[in-house]
């Protein structure tokens, strides 16, 4: 791609275009339209306007149903399985609600359940291919202090804002959005930390594991605290035939991603769906599942173009893709009206902006103090300190984490929340300014002073 281009997808400037558009729409424009926008049903939504309507619709349906029983049928099993044909169509396409609604596929749900389950596909990518030799989580030893500092990542925020929670006296209304703190937007973290620590410096390394690895428990923590309604296990049953399929293929040496996708994925991602799982995650099953290299060069390795196994054909594939879905989901996501801020907004962001950076340099003093762990050559707490606060830049996973949270989309705590994880990108320009006072300075400029100056204190 021409350079301009390319510029816009390394950066994940798509994401904050989508983010800037809807904070502009909301509070420029109408959130009326936004919202009519953002829950428009493309498909499978009842064509009445009312409840009413709609429950005569339900008795019409009703009766038509009787009136076909006096028929005498074909067959039981056939009247049996098209029954139950319709039925896993009506939940999946009509997707009504608890008093028979019919909202069918909105938007919301078409960017937000099917097409972020690309995001978080490739997610679990770089979390699988960093499990394999060579991969930045293959080594316990060497991953330990890390992996505690990314404990500390998610005890710190999510601890500090169920504390101050409780000080407010406002859990029974917040307590559900503890998790939203606990995330770690990767792409921006990475950005921020390269721009501060330089291409080559050790803290880039230190901050994409514990990024990773807070993608892993992000994963499980959305899994299991965040079902998107009642959990029906018998369907996991559909989950193990789509693992099951991708080995066949396997076997059968399909290397094309599109025939993994389409055809096991699409299961895995109905039996999710079905099962009360959030289906954004409805593809992360299968990704162990597919032809893939046997070690991992590391996360964002340029030598891994040259790689043409299927996993990493379709995540290289994908990639640009997937930042034109972060720009459509922040744009379906972010627009709040400012005037929304409220203590959901302050408990957010005083578990990323604080509660991140105090658990990181805590447990990474543990890990240093009581367990005699090392630290990587050439860090020092310094480092540490602004890798916390880098990690403190939540947007997306933290977006993400909020509307699983709190499911009304009308609700003002939404909004509120949304509005912490929006400002969570403030802590890039917190992060710049720690980096300054603690006289930080990019690697080439560091080998160069310590060239020139080797008393400096500001030298690595």
């Amino acid at each position: 791609m021409r350079r301009p281009i390319s510029f816009l997808f390394e950066n994940s400037l798509f994401l904050i275009f989508g983010t800037v558009a809807a904070l502009l729409w909301a509070n420029l424009g109408s959130i009326d339209t936004y919202n009519h926008f953002v829950h428009f049903p493309l498909v499978g939504a009842n064509s009445s306007d009312n409840h009413d309507s709609d429950k005569e619709g339900l008795e019409e349906q009703h009766e038509a149903s009787t009136d076909h029983a006096a028929d005498p049928p074909k067959s039981v099993a056939d009247g049996v399985q098209t029954s139950k044909i319709s039925q896993i169509f009506t939940r999946v396409v009509s997707r009504p609600d608890d008093t028979g609604h019919q909202h069918g596929i909105t938007v919301h749900f078409l960017i937000n359940d099917i097409l972020m389950a690309m995001f978080f596909a490739i997610a679990a990518g770089e979390v699988w291919e960093a499990l394999l030799p060579g991969g930045s989580l293959s080594n316990p030893r060497k991953a330990a202090t890390p992996l505690l500092a990314t404990l500390g990542g998610i005890l710190g925020p999510a601890g500090l804002y169920m504390l101050a929670s409780m000080y407010l006296d406002s859990t029974d209304i917040y307590g559900d959005g503890w998790a939203i703190p606990c995330a770690t937007d990767i792409a921006f973290s990475y950005l921020v930390a390269r721009m501060i620590f330089g291409g080559s410096h050790p803290a880039i390394a230190f901050l994409l594991l514990l990024a990773i690895a807070d993608d892993a428990i992000g994963l499980l923590i959305l899994a299991v605290f965040y079902p998107s309604k009642p959990i029906e296990p018998v369907w996991f049953l559909l989950t193990l035939s789509a693992m099951l399929l991708c080995w066949l293929f396997r076997k059968k040496k399909i290397h094309s991603f599109w025939a993994y996708l389409l055809i096991p994925g699409t299961l895995c991602w109905l039996s999710f769906d079905l099962a009360g799982i959030h289906p954004a995650l409805g593809l992360v099953p299968i990704i162990p599942c597919l032809p893939h290299a046997h070690t991992d060069l590391g996360i964002f390795a340029r030598e891994e173009l040259k790689r043409h196994d299927t996993l990493n054909e379709m995540m290289h594939w994908w990639k640009n893709p997937v930042e034109l879905i972060l720009g459509m989901f922040g744009l379906i996501n972010a627009g709040v009206v400012f005037g929304h801020i409220g203590q959901g907004t302050y408990l957010v962001l005083l578990g990323l902006i604080i509660g991140k950076p105090l658990g990181i340099c805590l447990f990474t003093w543990i890990a240093k103090a009581l367990f005699r762990l090392e630290m990587p050559a050439g860090m020092t707490a310094r480092h540490v300190v602004v890798v916390g606060v880098i990690s403190s830049i939540g947007f997306t996973v933290a977006l993400f984490v909020s509307t699983a949270a709190f499911k009304d989309p009308s609700s003002q705590i939404l909004d509120e929340v949304k509005m912490g994880a929006v400002f969570s990108f403030f802590g890039a320009i917190l992060a710049f300014i720690v980096a300054r006072l603690l006289r930080i300075r990019p690697l080439i400029e560091e080998q160069f002073s310590e060239t020139t100056a080797p008393t400096n204190e500001a030298t690595v």
